[in-house]
């Protein structure tokens, strides 16, 4: 089965108040010291030539990636790019999008672009402390299709402070109207070590301006409810598409196929083992020059096979198709209900999860209390 691979650009022009990814401002020369290092850990990495179909670049803010650099980036990486059907996205904020550099990536061979749109609403978005006005969006978004973009995604998110229900319609609606190939819709987490938890976090002081639970999974029903009218089939708890245009990298996540991650933070699984990259930028740049991959490895795990078990179950339930009971039986030589029967029945008689005899997924009740559900399939 074909990998996948993430690359991780941990700049930004701005880092925005909600966020808890490893990104932050930086100046060229610190963008060429991580280059130097990025390029060395992709180089050093053991992977079979044409063994991936799909490409992600994820931030931070890969559209402030110098081009030549990324040119140089794609060059490393287009040997172990299958020739066909690979997915290459690159993740993108309004504002920072220009049509000459999109042309370029076109040309480097990105299909897909992500962008960060997150509000319709101005006011939603200096808030959130996006660099962009709903006006620049829209530019950015036309001049990605002038350049040849036929998959675009948009994404938004609910449950922004100060947002009403009506509000979250407006975007929704707006963006619609553009007919993006996919759009990933999350409902606002407000992260401990972020502006925002300082503001709005539990007992805080503006805590109330956050949407409450009951508006919140509205806006949620609403997304799914008024996106299968326009055509757009959600087959990932936050994720939208048309026919043809799931994301095939993040699918790799969910379905636990292999992915190797570059890049501060960026995680990868291989065969049987799991490891993470350090968040210290100091000690990832400093890799050219010692040398060894082991340095910038954080955290390094071997799968059991509880470990894999538990991951098939709480991954493949996000996807609205469920997990395949066969498909657990001829990875694990055990059948899924010998294991996990007694969760099933619980969680099948309470409505939480329909077991369609060869599938086991989510309902909509099950959807609204994931965590709780999820949360069961593992061990002890």
């Amino acid at each position: 089965m074909a990998a996948g691979i993430y690359v991780h650009i941990p700049f930004c022009r701005k880092k925005c108040l909600y966020c808890d990814f490893t990104s932050g401002v930086a100046d060229e020369p610190g963008m060429l010291q991580y280059h130097k290092a990025l390029l060395y850990e992709i180089t050093h990495t053991d992977m079979e030539k044409e063994s991936a179909d799909s490409l992600f670049f994820g931030g931070g803010t890969p559209s402030i990636y110098p081009v030549p650099l990324m040119e140089e980036l794609m060059s490393a990486l287009k040997p172990f790019l299958q020739r066909e059907n690979t997915e290459v996205t690159i993740e993108a904020n309004p504002g920072t999008l220009t049509y000459e550099n999109l042309q370029k990536y076109r040309r480097m061979g990105f299909g897909r672009i992500s962008i960060g749109l997150q509000s319709a609403v101005d006011r939603e978005l200096k808030t959130l402390g996006r660099i962009h006005s709903y006006e620049v969006f829209e530019q950015s978004f036309f001049l990605a299709r002038k350049a040849g973009f036929t998959n675009i995604n948009v994404d938004i998110i609910s449950a922004v402070p100060g947002q009403t229900f009506e509000s979250f319609q407006t975007t929704l609606r707006r963006v619609e109207e553009l007919n993006p190939e996919h759009i990933s819709a999350y409902s606002l987490i407000v992260e401990e070590g972020t502006p925002f938890f300082e503001k709005y976090g539990e007992g805080k002081p503006y805590e109330t301006l956050l949407p409450d639970e009951e508006t919140d999974r509205a806006m949620y029903h609403y997304t799914g409810a008024f996106l299968r009218s326009k055509g757009y089939d959600r087959y990932e708890i936050s994720n939208y598409a048309k026919s043809g245009f799931e994301c095939k990298h993040n699918m790799k996540y969910w379905s636990m196929e292999e992915y190797y991650g570059f890049g501060l933070s960026a995680a990868s699984k291989t065969g049987n083992k799991r490891y993470v990259n350090t968040s210290d930028t100091e000690c990832y740049c400093n890799l050219p020059e010692h040398g060894r991959l082991s340095d910038i490895r954080a955290e390094e795990h071997i799968q059991t096979g509880q470990d894999d078990m538990e991951e098939f179950m709480f991954l493949g339930l996000r996807k609205m198709n469920g997990i395949s009971f066969k498909e657990f039986t001829d990875r694990f030589g055990v059948s899924c209900r010998q294991v996990y029967g007694s969760v099933i029945q619980r969680f099948v008689a309470e409505g939480l999860l329909e077991d369609t005899g060869e599938r086991l997924r989510l309902t909509e009740q099950g959807i609204d209390v994931s965590n709780v559900v999820f949360s069961e399939f593992i061990f002890g």
